[in-house]
């Protein structure tokens, strides 16, 4: 076995021993047992959709996961065959269930699959960060094809064993950065191809919005205390491998982005759109280096209220380079380039709003500077500018004719199932990217700089780091989902 493929065994070793680290807190804990239910039996994935529809079950249908359920009914390539939430019947699963009515109903993705395997083609997983794991594997396991929203699982290593079940299990797969399907991708990629975008050594990342944690105290000493689990609520699924924690309603219902334990931070949830299509076309693939040069109230517990990492590429396949620097935070906004504007998005002018005086904010999005330009660009399907105008106008009769996308991400995904089109952002693309994100989110735990080396997928200058690209060891009954 190579050193970059990553085995059930080496993965519970590594686990298991953070458990022998003084002092480490409960989210890199955990009671883990192998387990002794049998693993699903493979199937051989198929194409499918012969009467022009894919048979898709949806897990996690409230919040999201409702808007991205809306999205692929519309397209109309798809039956919805199975709809199931840990949740179920709460009133933000209350849509869905009536768009659908007489779809079977379940709180238990693996009851799901034991009761109707053999009747779903693809499934969508829209659940927290730390439940996506699981569900992938479980479906791959079973041959079926798998959209899962961004980012694709919540620690470096089960970003490494679904890529590596990508392949062994032979099924279409697609992370929702919905902006590989429309105007930036092939915009990027036409400029790419044209050599009008070359030469990369900097981008500069920034998503300054507020966050739910903004308002919480970051010198909390443990987590919150527990409350009565919801009487509809099935918690032990929703807390899936991660180890237990007592229902509290600061977890649940998009809190869990918030917590080391459950969710990715800002970080993974705006990086896959703001730098998706950088990473693809830059061929960036892992960083060498993960520096944390400003973390606002550094905490255990729940992400900074400010972040400024810096991500450094060695240079690759004739590009130099390249340094990614990531601002979150609303006191935390990076300096614009010349051309980039003024007015509401200078970020030396506050703004009034609610009466009180307020940080201007700068619209989420990228700078990328190559040797001879610069491009300003935003996030999700937003297309790249180059500035300043008058180099914009310079440039004008050099661009390529960008080409419109043949289909929307979701689209793309169903036909990717019949066998009409490749997927854009499998998880072979979509996984060394959420990778970069997990790195970054090590290094916000640790507050330190990180040394990675590229060859051996591995943090080589911090030990309790590197033990935190596997996360904790699985709790009973999980284990055999980090099992390929």
């Amino acid at each position: 076995m190579s050193e970059n493929k990553i085995s059930r065994r080496k993965f519970l070793a590594n686990a298991a021993a953070l458990s022998s680290v003084l002092a480490v807190p409960s989210f890199i804990m955990g009671a883990g047992s192998s387990c002794s239910s049998p693993a699903p039996k493979k199937r051989d994935a198929r194409i499918i959709g012969a009467n022009g529809r894919v048979d898709m079950a949806m897990v996690g249908i409230g919040n999201r996961g409702k808007d991205v359920i809306k999205e692929f009914d519309k397209t109309g390539l798809c039956n919805v065959v199975a709809l199931c939430d840990v949740d179920m019947g709460a009133e933000h699963t209350q849509e869905i269930m009536s768009m659908f009515p007489g779809v079977p109903q379940f709180r238990d993705f693996r009851k799901m699959f034991d009761k109707m395997a053999d009747k779903i083609d693809a499934v969508m997983v829209a659940t927290p960060d730390h439940s996506h794991f699981p569900i992938c594997m479980a479906a791959m396991k079973l041959g079926i094809h798998v959209y899962v929203e961004k980012p694709l699982a919540r620690t470096f290593y089960e970003c490494e064993l679904l890529m590596q079940a990508e392949k062994e299990y032979n099924v279409i797969t697609q992370m929702g950065n919905q902006g590989h399907s429309e105007a930036n991708y092939f915009q990027f990629k036409a400029w790419k191809d044209a050599g009008i975008i070359k030469d990369v050594t900097a981008v500069t990342a920034h998503m300054n919005n507020e966050r739910r944690w903004h308002s919480w105290n970051p010198k909390m000493t443990g987590y919150p205390k527990g409350e009565p689990v919801p009487a509809d609520m099935d918690w032990d699924t929703w807390l899936a491998a991660s180890h237990y924690h007592d229902y509290n309603h600061d977890y649940h219902n998009g809190q869990w982005r918030c917590w080391y334990d459950f969710g990715m931070g800002a970080l993974g949830d705006w990086g896959a759109h703001i730098l998706d299509t950088v990473h693809e076309f830059l061929h960036l693939g892992l960083p060498t280096e993960i520096n944390p040069l400003y973390l606002k109230d550094h905490n255990r517990f729940f992400y900074p209220m400010s972040s400024t990492i810096v991500f450094k590429f060695p240079e690759r396949e004739n590009m130099p380079p390249l340094d990614i620097t990531w601002y979150d935070g609303l006191d935390n906004i990076p300096q614009v380039p010349e051309g980039y504007g003024v007015s509401e998005i200078d970020p030396n002018i506050p703004t009034v709003a609610g009466g009180k005086l307020q940080p201007a904010k700068l619209n989420p999005g990228k700078e990328i500077y190559s040797e001879t330009l610069t491009f300003k660009g935003g996030s999700h399907g937003s297309t790249l500018s180059i500035i300043p105008d008058a180099k914009a106008k310079e440039m004008e009769s050099k661009l390529p004719e960008v080409p419109a996308s043949p289909s929307n991400h979701y689209a793309n995904f169903l036909l990717a199932c019949m066998g009409k089109e490749k997927p854009r952002s499998p998880f072979s693309i979509s996984g060394p990217l959420s990778q970069v994100f997990c790195l970054g989110v090590i290094g916000q735990w640790m507050g330190e700089k990180l040394v990675f080396d590229r060859e051996t997928k591995q943090i080589v200058n911090n030990p309790l780091a590197n033990q935190l690209l596997w996360g904790a060891v699985p709790r009973d009954g999980w284990a055999d989902y980090y099992k390929i």
